[in-house]
């Protein structure tokens, strides 16, 4: 059988290597042509040939064609260059899960996806699980948790299901360094250790996690050119052993879905398996009572029950993100005190949901490339009623597969009894729709100078990819 890797952008080469590794015929399209050249001799190395749709007209027999979630061709535009091969279609996620279905038996893994919150609760779980030395994969890098040590394995890696492998075997190479020893004889040592896995995956997940968490379907957006939605792809969580549900999302959107074993949150509803019982916000630290009831485990177990605690989670979708975590953690039977030390040792992500101080100032920062409307609303209601707060809203567009519907969000902010900034691409483009006038200014790091200059409390929201803002 020929395997023909679709997309070497978003981790193709990546997948067309491993199972040439294995023995198998592939085949390679660069779907967006921006194959390097390093790129190119690794798959020459390994004998993938590179291939036009066009040449498949030269092939017979089976072609098992490995396709992107968000692929913008439609089955057909691939099919119709030779109608005779017997064709079988695969994810990506579908063949990371293949190349890795015996990996980490040993091991709990988790396998996060969501529109929003992921890299948030990828880091919660990390803090939960921090005494097994968590490998990581998320938008903030691939990262290695050794005795409370932060070893970033690479910086600039997306959430793409072939990372998932990048990101095991970036693992193995630091564990096993090749050293060279007396008389000429080579051999690997082995420094470091994983005891658990927490993965972040953009569109769905690849199967091989204990536990699958979606977290929310805040906007279902249209992917593949309008033929898939986000809704469809984060479908691919339910390949997991255990899933865990945002209850809102899985009545609206997965109620077919045949599962033995799904977990459901809720902020309210109490017919989902954990949710909140009394909740008292603050920007500094946020009080929740939980419940639990029912909660099907990784090991075949059913446990109920309640937990107390305090968190950095100054809004609705903050909570959310919580009890989506500690769900996931009740889900692996990890002992309620470490879950609770885990959430409460959380303080937000620098470029993402956190707190900090400049002179008297409290800043709270949204940075997220995924920012959109709801988050927009949701993070300003946060201090909606607190006169003592400026709130900024910016960002670039181009990021994601989400983009921002700015008449609603000039019509909420023209709504609004309060202070706005608007800075960036998407504040200039916003500030054009809305009727009443709002400042707006070019560099975003005025937004923190005005704050402190009044003697004012900010909030900042900014649509940006983290690693992009930081270098600025």
């Amino acid at each position: 059988m020929n395997h023909l890797v679709i997309d070497l952008t978003h981790g193709g080469v990546k997948i067309a290597i491993s199972l040439a590794k294995k023995g198998k015929n592939v085949l390679a399209y660069d779907l967006y042509n921006t194959l390097g050249k390093i790129d190119a001799k690794m798959l020459s190395i390994y004998y993938v040939e590179l291939i036009q749709l066009s040449d498949l007209s030269d092939f017979k027999g089976d072609m098992n064609v490995i396709y992107p979630i968000h692929m913008p061709l439609a089955f057909d535009d691939i099919t119709k260059n030779n109608p005779e091969l017997n064709y079988t279609f695969q994810t990506h996620h579908e063949a990371i899960f293949e190349l890795l279905k015996d990996w980490g038996d040993d091991i709990p893994k988790v396998e996060v996806t969501g529109v929003k919150g992921k890299t948030s609760t990828v880091f919660m779980l990390k803090e939960i699980m921090m005494d097994e030395n968590p490998l990581i994969l998320s938008s903030l890098g691939a990262l290695l948790y050794e005795d409370e040590r932060e070893i970033m394995l690479k910086r600039n890696i997306s959430i793409t299901p072939a990372n998932i492998k990048e990101t095991i075997d970036l693992a193995y190479k630091i564990a096993n360094p090749i050293c060279k020893i007396a008389d000429g004889v080579v051999e690997s040592q082995n420094l470091r250790k994983y005891n658990s896995a927490i993965f972040e995956s953009s569109l769905g997940a690849s199967g091989i996690g204990d536990v699958g968490v979606l977290l929310n379907i805040a906007e279902d957006y249209p992917i593949a050119k309008g033929r898939s939605s986000a809704s469809k792809a984060k479908k691919q969580v339910f390949r997991c052993n255990t899933v865990v549900c945002e209850k809102e999302a899985y009545d609206t959107y997965y109620g077919d879905v045949d599962h033995d074993k799904v977990n459901t949150f809720s902020l309210n509803d109490q017919s989902s398996n954990l949710y909140l019982e009394n909740v008292a916000y603050s920007l500094n630290e946020t009080t929740m009572n939980i419940a639990f009831k029912d909660v099907k485990t990784m090991n075949d177990n059913i446990i109920s029950g309640k937990i107390t605690l305090k968190a950095f989670a100054p809004g609705k979708h903050n909570v959310s993100n919580v009890l989506g975590a500690i769900l996931t953690a009740l889900s692996l039977e990890i002992p309620q005190d470490k879950i609770v030390r885990g959430i409460e040792n959380f303080k937000g992500i620098p470029g993402r949901t956190n707190k900090k101080q400049m002179e008297n100032s409290t800043i709270i920062e949204e940075i997220n490339p995924g920012i959109n409307t709801k988050a927009i609303e949701e993070s300003i209601n946060m201090v909606s009623s607190l006169d003592d707060y400026i709130v900024a809203i910016g960002g670039d567009y181009g990021i994601t597969c989400e983009e921002i519907d700015e008449d609603k969000v000039s019509e909420f902010l023209d709504s609004l009894d309060i202070e706005v900034i608007l800075t960036g691409d998407v504040g200039l483009s916003i500030s054009k729709k809305m009727s009443k006038d709002c400042t707006v200014i070019e560099d975003y790091n005025k937004v923190y100078d005005i704050a402190v200059e009044n003697n004012k409390n900010l909030l900042f929201i900014y649509r940006s990819d983290y690693r992009k803002l930081s270098q600025r």
